[in-house]
């Protein structure tokens, strides 16, 4: 068995974690979070003294590894965080040497979709695999890599930005683009797009069930989107209809580029994954190569809304095992 503590920072809160792992099974001991300081060196101490509270409560105290996850951008191998979007004033900030010094022990970092891949991978819906893509599709759209065996970060950290990618000339706006993957297929893309056809059909009097008013329109969500769909109404469904489509085309050029046996996705796409499913399969035996689709499943994640929970344990474990 093996004693880790797991970090998770994140523009609204950080998590702290302390758990043990035993092959592929994970056991939370104690967990705790708060609201992100603005300040890191702030959040660095108050992140130590929740691990420091945890580990008194413990006859074992002194945890194997301690595993970080954050939004990127970020330098892994150096350990610095280099000026998240979401994390405004955290810049150029070493992550790793206060941890590393105050508890003497391997401590790694990785951004959050690269720390999902990995939980999925070694606890979730990928176990087993060596070839498998995970796809954030929350709050933006993200990709972590594991190729033959191996998380693939890229040269500078940056593999995996799938979220830049344009499907089309014009769309919602996210990651810098009009049109891009993330502008169609995130928590924010789909509330955009539905914005945008709820203020048209507003003003042709004809009003969608989940948007009554123009005051409503800014209170919009992907979660109100998908529950209206769920409960039949057309323009929500007429909304994940094109969004199930734009997902299977930036998955289809996953499959061709990098022929993975598994692409596993989180958050809207479990939430949603009776609606989405069919349309995505269709537009992939669309847009695929069929020997690669044949050799490809994609699936929820197996972690489901607590694949955060595990994303700083895999970490750990990780660096664990290239130590």
């Amino acid at each position: 068995m093996t004693l880790v503590a797991a970090i998770d920072i994140g523009g609204t809160k950080c998590a702290v974690s302390l758990a043990v792992v035993e092959k592929d099974c994970v056991v939370f001991m104690d967990k705790t979070s708060f609201l992100t300081p603005s300040r890191p060196e702030i959040a660095i101490g108050e992140i130590s003294a929740a691990l420091d509270a945890m580990l008194i409560r413990y006859p074992d105290p002194t945890p194997e590894a301690i595993g970080i996850s954050c939004g990127g951008p970020l330098n892994s191998q150096a350990g610095i965080i280099l000026s998240p979007p979401n994390l405004p004033g955290w810049d150029q900030i070493d992550i790793l040497s206060p941890f590393r010094e105050r508890y003497g022990v391997p401590v790694g970092l990785q951004n959050d979709a690269n720390a999902c891949a990995l939980a999925e991978w070694r606890f979730g819906a990928g176990i087993g695999c060596r070839n498998m893509v995970f796809l954030t599709f929350g709050t933006g759209m993200g990709a972590g890599l594991v190729l033959n065996g191996q998380l693939y970060i890229g040269t500078n950290d940056m593999a995996g930005e799938v979220g830049h990618v344009r499907l089309e000339a014009d769309g919602p706006w996210g990651y810098g683009k009009a049109g891009s993957f993330e502008g169609f297929c995130s928590g924010g893309g789909i509330a955009k797009l539905a914005r945008t056809l709820s203020l048209q059909a507003i003003q042709e009097g004809k009003p969608p069930s989940y948007c009554q008013t123009m005051n409503q329109l800014s209170s919009l969500t992907a979660e109100t989107v998908g529950m209206a769909a769920e409960a039949g109404d057309p323009m929500a469904i007429q909304i994940f209809n094109l969004v199930g489509r734009r997902l299977g085309q930036g998955i289809a050029m996953l499959i061709d580029v990098l022929n993975p046996e598994k692409i596993v996705i989180g958050s809207i796409y479990g939430r949603q994954h009776k609606l989405l499913e069919p349309i995505v399969m269709t537009t992939l035996r669309q847009e695929a190569l069929t020997f690669s689709l044949d050799v490809c499943d994609i699936v929820p994640a197996g972690l489901g809304e607590r694949v955060g929970d595990y994303a700083g344990v895999s970490v750990a474990m990780e660096i664990l095992n290239n130590v």
